[in-house]
């Protein structure tokens, strides 16, 4: 299975968008940006699905323009006009050639999701590996109007708990994806959190 970034000149607050080739064609996030929409037709005639990990705007804004373009199935666990299947905590969702596990992680946002299988974890913004803040392990900010760092920490626990082993690959919604050792990864984010202090200094 094949995992694209096809937001690669956005910035660290940019919302990252990813390609999932194989079986079933899938977009993760949308991006902020509706040039996503030749990006992903850059590398697929066909796209099958998109999957929202949160409606942000960075993450979900450019949905309207993939979904006029390709007409793909819309999976997300809020309500959205354009939303075709909802989404809960412990569901099941095909991408590329794998299934992946939908884990409920709000605190940066009330419909927050995750979406992990065996090798990979599509962890949105619940744990990125770096975005400005901290590298190795950072985590979703929690200082906006109904942001919660308490139920944040909640979720990275939750995420740790249903995570497997097995899984190398991470791709967060900010910064660089990661392989290589993603439960210690997801470990220091947590360790992070747990201080609850302030990410940003001027939080």
């Amino acid at each position: 299975m094949d995992v694209l970034d096809v937001t690669p000149d956005t910035d660290t607050f940019a919302g990252n968008a990813f390609l999932v080739l194989g079986t079933r064609p899938t977009l993760v996030d949308t991006s902020g940006h509706a040039e996503v929409v030749e990006e992903v037709a850059a590398h697929t005639d066909s796209l099958d699905a998109v999957v929202l990990t949160h409606q942000h705007w960075d993450h979900a804004n450019a949905l309207d323009a993939v979904v006029e373009r390709f007409d793909p199935d819309v999976y997300a666990y809020a309500d959205h006009e354009l939303r075709t299947h909802a989404i809960d905590d412990g569901d099941s969702v095909e991408m590329g050639d794998e299934t992946f596990e939908v884990v409920y992680t709000p605190g940066h946002a009330a419909d927050h999701v995750s979406l992990c299988s065996e090798t990979t974890l599509f962890s949105g913004d619940v744990v990125v590996h770096d975005d400005g803040a901290f590298d190795y392990g950072s985590f979703g900010r929690t200082d906006q109007p109904g942001q919660s760092r308490e139920r944040l920490i909640e979720s990275i626990r939750t995420l740790l708990d249903r995570l497997p082993e097995s899984v190398e690959q991470m791709y967060a919604g900010h910064g660089d994806a990661f392989h290589g050792d993603v439960r210690d990864v997801v470990e220091t984010a947590l360790s992070r959190a747990e201080k609850r202090e302030p990410k940003y200094p001027d939080e």
